[in-house]
Parts: C-alpha cells; sequence; structure tokens
C-alpha cells in the first residue's frame, strides 16, 4: 500500500478538507498513475453530501481523471511509462455477466466497481481522483489522443462527454434527425458539441437567456428560451431525440409533448429527489417514450475519445486550484460555471 494526498470529506455536512489515502500495491495488470487534471461532476457533490445514500466515509470523490503512467503491472501491454492515460467512472465489473460480455459494464448485473465509493475487489472501498496517484486495472484505462495542451479540457470527456455521447449514438442521432438538448450545463453543453458532429439538428432548450449566445457558439442550430409556453409550442411534435441534462426536478412533459411520434427522450440528469411522474397520455397518443441512459462502457468511452479527438471535440472548463474546491461545489449547485470546473492536481 501507498499513501498519497488527497481532498475529501469526513462526513455530509463537513467541508472538503486534505486527507491521506492508501492506495493499492501495484498488481500484475494494474496501471499506476500520477493524476494531473480531475474534473468536477455533480454527482461527486450528491455523493459528498450523502443525497443518492450509502456513502462511505472518508469520501474522495473525483472520476474525470487525466494522468501520466508511472508504473505497470508486468501483464500490462497497452500502456507505458510516460503515457497519458484517462480514467473515468468506472474501475472495474464482474466481467462475467451479459452486460459487461456485450461491453457494457455500466450496467454488469453484479454492479460496476465506482472509481471512488465503490466496492473495491481489493478490499475496503475505492477513492477518486482528487488525489495525487491512482491505481487502476488496465483493462479499465483509457488511452488520449487529443494535443497534450488541452489535457484539462480533456478531462471531463470521460463523464460529461460519454453520458451524452451513450445515448446519442443508441438513438442514431445524425443527419435527417432534429435532437433538443435540456440544459445548458457540464452535461448539455458537451451533448450540443457532440451532437452537432453527428451531424443533427441541434436544438437547445435553457431557462438562461444570457446562455443563447453561447449555445449558438457552441454547435446549437436553435436556441429556445422555454420560459413562457408559446416559446415551447413552435416546436411541438418536432423532436426525434431530446437528451435531457437538468440534474433538478421539474416536468417532464413540458418536452414529452415536443417529440414527434415514436420520439424518445432520454434522461441523463439524475436528481437529489424524484421528477414527478408525467402523464400517460403525452406518451400514448404518439407512442412516445421516455428512457434513461448511464455512462458507457469502457469500449464506447474509447470510441467517444476517439471520435471528440477526430472532432476537436474538448470541455469548456475553468481551472482552479484544489483548494478552491468548496467554493466550486458552492457555484456548481448555484449553476455559475462555464461549463465544467477542473482541479489542477499540480496544487495539491
Amino acid at each position: 500500500m501507498t499513501q498519497v494526498k488527497a481532498y475529501g470529506v469526513k462526513s455530509s455536512s463537513a467541508p472538503l478538507a486534505p486527507l491521506i489515502i492508501e492506495r493499492r500495491t501495484l498488481q500484475p495488470d494494474d496501471v499506476a498513475l500520477d493524476i494531473l487534471y480531475c474534473g468536477i461532476c455533480h454527482s461527486d457533490i450528491h455523493t459528498a453530501k450523502d443525497e443518492w445514500l450509502g456513502t462511505q466515509y472518508p469520501c474522495v470523490p473525483g472520476h474525470e481523471i487525466i494522468g501520466k503512467v508511472t508504473a505497470i503491472g508486468e501483464k500490462v501491454q497497452r500502456f507505458n511509462i510516460g503515457d497519458i492515460a484517462a480514467v473515468g467512472c468506472l474501475v472495474d465489473s464482474c466481467g462475467q455477466c451479459r452486460s459487461c460480455a456485450e461491453g457494457d459494464e455500466q450496467y454488469c448485473e453484479q454492479g460496476f466497481v465506482g472509481t471512488y465509493n465503490g466496492q473495491d475487489p481489493h478490499g475496503g472501498y475505492t477513492y477518486g481522483g482528487y488525489a495525487k496517484a491512482i491505481v487502476v486495472k488496465e483493462s479499465f484505462v483509457l488511452k488520449i489522443h487529443h494535443d497534450h495542451k488541452n489535457l484539462a479540457n480533456v478531462a471531463p470527456l470521460v463523464c460529461a462527454g460519454i453520458t451524452t455521447y451513450s445515448p446519442l449514438k443508441h438513438w442514431k442521432a445524425g443527419p435527417g434527425k432534429k435532437v433538443g438538448i435540456v440544459g445548458l450545463g457540464g452535461l448539455g453543453h458537451m451533448a450540443v458539441k457532440i451532437a452537432r458532429a453527428m451531424g443533427a439538428h441541434v436544438v437547445l432548450f435553457t431557462t438562461s437567456k444570457h446562455k443563447m449566445q453561447d449555445g449558438l457558439q457552441l454547435g446549437a442550430h436553435e436556441v429556445c428560451i422555454y420560459g413562457t409556453n408559446e416559446d415551447r409550442t413552435a416546436y411541438t411534435n418536432q423532436l426525434d431525440l431530446i437528451i435531457n441534462t437538468v440534474s433538478a426536478p421539474h416536468d417532464l412533459d413540458t418536452f414529452l409533448t415536443l417529440l414527434k411520434k415514436d420520439g424518445t427522450m432520454v434522461l441523463v440528469g439524475a436528481p437529489g429527489t424524484p421528477h414527478s411522474s408525467p402523464s400517460p397520455f403525452n406518451l400514448i397518443f404518439k407512442r412516445r417514450q421516455l428512457a434513461g441512459s448511464l455512462i458507457g462502457g469502457i469500449e464506447e468511452t474509447q470510441e467517444m475519445l476517439d471520435f471528440c479527438g477526430k472532432h476537436g471535440i474538448v470541455a469548456d472548463i475553468e481551472l482552479i486550484p484544489i483548494n478552491y474546491l468548496n467554493e466550486a461545489y458552492e457555484r456548481i449547485i448555484k449553476a455559475d460555471v462555464k461549463y465544467r470546473f477542473v482541479i489542477d492536481m499540480s496544487t495539491l
């Protein structure tokens, strides 16, 4: 075991503060990384505050990790010391169930091992990327092909990027499809960029008038400020697919009525308390579907990174020192960031 510096919380009401944690001894199929950058996801906040229940303390969040390989196990074949690599939301799964066999480790029927607050097969539970270093099984480490000057901006791709890429791909966003994106935050701004790169006609829905120009610059063809019913009704029965990124409870019927016959709205935002149930009639009369999607498997996440590299897609970020974490959490809760905080881990 190796002791490393980290930042985390000791209870649901405690502020983020320095900690010392232990990383496991390198196994034959492990890759050790010095962490260069780690993005901040709203899931980090939900977990740190135990809003989803079941948080183990002390908790070290962080699953948008970019690092430099410092050591490899004797069986490692895909990485060399000095490589730049990434770690996302998963660090292990059973590897035996149908979902794992199909490359959907995120739906592992035994339960995937999260990068933090997961049941570590080596004992105890996992600590995330708000730390100096991490040790991860090779098969859950991702290759980076972006220009190294953009590494901080690449970090959010392994969560926000794959969370939006996976449903856009699964529901076949592309030329001839009109895709709505609800919300322009960490997830929403990635969804706009990726849907545009896939060739879809992109309509952004936001309540913030000041985000209209941002939405257009990020790639949306149209922006709807949906504070009034009149703004929305122009899109009734118009959309093939909606990616709903909002992580607060809201009226889902607001957007279900915008779908064409056989259209689908996919929820990727995860609120701390449930949405109210939508009207069955808004589903029944147009054979609409309401679905959900959870990140992506390792193969698909690598595919997303390659796609984003090819199209020059990175996240829009604010780079912060680690001692700004508590202020960053408060600003995320207020939706006061464009559009993802990323920690410069050299400040730890």
